[in-house]
This record gives structure tokens, sequence and C-alpha cells, in this order.
């Protein structure tokens, strides 16, 4: 069953089994919050249960570009197109949250965002491979993010 994200309540509904939960539901809430300003666009869940598709999308992505594969349960995804833009996000039970991002029109503009929840560590298929910035959030405290640039065609 789906679950639109509330940004101004934040709850842990599908997430309750991380270890960080409240940060996660923060992350997520951010996300959510994120697309309502730029977009116009509710951010929407889905249990990981109900969505294997869009974590082999997500998982064929991570494998083929970096030969990343995580260890973590998945948790939810959310998979949507706003403009020339589609989206896919799986959300794990460690606190990571992995997003795709994929222009349609532009290979410039495609990338895979990886987001840790605060609190977790970095993930060991991440260690020494990527460095993180670090972000302030209202919602989720503090957010450790990287990215890179997807070159494939998917």
């Amino acid at each position: 069953m789906s679950y639109v994200v509330d940004f101004k309540n934040v709850s842990t509904v599908g997430l309750e089994s991380s270890p960080v939960a409240e940060a996660l539901a923060g992350l997520r809430a951010n996300e959510a919050r994120y697309f309502m300003n730029k977009y116009k666009h509710e951010f929407t869940v889905v249990p990981a249960s109900e969505s294997q598709e869009t974590i082999d999308y997500v998982n064929q992505i991570l494998k083929e570009e970096r030969d990343i594969e995580f260890s973590a349960r998945p948790l939810e995804t959310s998979r949507f197109q706003v403009d020339n833009i589609k989206f896919a996000y799986v959300f794990y039970e460690d606190g990571l949250v992995v997003n795709v991002m994929y222009t349609i029109d532009n290979p410039k503009k495609r990338a895979v965002g990886f987001k840790l929840s605060e609190g977790m560590e970095v993930p060991e298929a991440l260690e020494g491979k990527f460095k993180f910035a670090r972000q302030k959030s209202k919602l989720a405290g503090t957010i450790r993010g990287s990215f890179f640039v997807i070159k494939g065609e998917y």
C-alpha cells in the first residue's frame, strides 16, 4: 500500500525496523518537502515488498556503473517522473537512501545520489569510494550526501 509522505508531521510509518528510524523518517520527509516546493509533487512511497521492479532498476545501475551492492534490506521505494526527469528512490533499513535522477533528454544530467541518515555508519560498499558533504536539515538533522554521474543508458 502506498503512503504519501507528510513533511509537516514526520512519521516513521514503514521505517520502524530501522535502528535510525527517526532520522530516516526525517530524511524521507526532507525529500518530500523538496519535491513539493520545487515541483508541487506529492512524494509517495511503496513498501519494498510491493516494488521489486524499482529495487532491481536501482540495483542494476549501481552494479553496472560502479559495482556497488548493499547488504542492507530495502524498506521502501518511490518511483515517479516530474517534467522530463525520472526519479527512483530506495530507503534502506540501515538509514541509507539511494536515488536515481535520470533526465530523459539530457544524458549529462543523470546521477545516482547517496544520503546517509544521522547516526548511521558509511556502508561498507561506499567506504573509501566517495566523499560525503554535510547538509543541515530541520527535518533530518545532519545529512551526509554524495553522488556519481551515470554514464550508461537505462
